[in-house]
């Protein structure tokens, strides 16, 4: 059935397919920055339940003790899911009918499936009273989904064997590869002891004093420490990779990618 449905579409160009994975990027990363404004508003139970907002209503209802723009926040959260949904499944169709090679399948896949699994890591959150740790893997989820929404884009962008466009070819030496490897590790755990800091410090998700949320019994000062710690690490692996990529005389188009990225991590200091 869902190879009919593809079959009646026209075939995509390879713009559209780009278009499509763009948009896949849009509405991830829109999605985590609503979640972020939920969380900095403290409207991480602004709808106390799931899958339905409150109990036996899908959307928002007066309530004494939740205040309208609290729900108002994470239901904007919650819609912007639809149009997570409705990119996933394009980039999904597109791809397909485009009869793209089988790791442009795979990513596109992904889309819908983590889209999935993040709507029940949501579920568990809330129905856990936003409890630090299940916020911290929400939060890892959606930077997992944006890295590999990136990832759909720049295949796509790919030539497929046999199309005439040539084999993909590595553009710099494997030991600036490795570097980069080690540099998104370093991030990784840049994101993941963030997550440890917001856990330990107050609680900007639910203020209500008849059910307070256990913190993460680690002191905060130790775990900034760690955190800001490893992002010079990591400042300091990109420019060394800078100067690597300029020894070896990297593409321009690899280079302005690491400028950006530099300017990005000193705006975030």
């Amino acid at each position: 059935m869902f190879q009919r449905l593809v079959d009646l579409l026209p075939e995509p160009s390879l713009r559209a397919q780009k278009l499509i994975a763009a948009l896949v990027i849009l509405t991830q990363g829109g999605i985590a920055v609503t979640g972020a404004i939920v969380r900095v508003t403290a409207s991480g139970l602004g709808c106390p339940t799931w899958p339905q907002c409150f109990p036996g209503s899908f959307v928002p209802v007066t309530h004494p003790e939740v205040p309208r723009i609290h729900q108002a926040v994470e239901f904007g959260n919650r819609m912007v899911t639809f149009a997570v949904v409705l990119t996933a499944i394009a980039a999904v169709l597109a791809v397909t009918r485009a009869h793209r090679r089988r790791e442009v399948l795979v990513y596109a896949w992904l889309m819908p499936a983590s889209t999935v699994v993040q709507a029940v890591i949501g579920g568990i959150t809330v129905r856990t009273g936003l409890l630090w740790w299940t916020v911290a893997i929400h939060l890892l989820a959606s930077m997992t989904m944006v890295w590999l929404a990136v990832l759909l884009y720049v295949k796509i962008g790919e030539p497929d064997p046999g199309d005439g466009g040539g084999e993909p070819r590595l553009v710099v030496p494997k030991a600036l590869r490795g570097l980069t490897f080690v540099s998104a590790a370093v991030l990784a755990a840049v994101l993941v002891t963030g997550t440890l800091v917001t856990g330990a410090g107050p609680h900007a998700g639910d203020k209500s004093v008849d059910r307070p949320v256990a913190r993460l019994q680690v002191e905060i000062t130790t775990l900034v420490h760690a955190h800001s710690s490893l992002l010079w690490i990591y400042l300091a692996l990109l420019v060394g990779l800078g100067f690597g990529l300029a020894a070896v005389t990297a593409p321009q188009s690899v280079r302005t990618r690491l400028y950006v990225l530099l300017a990005l991590v000193c705006a975030q200091a």
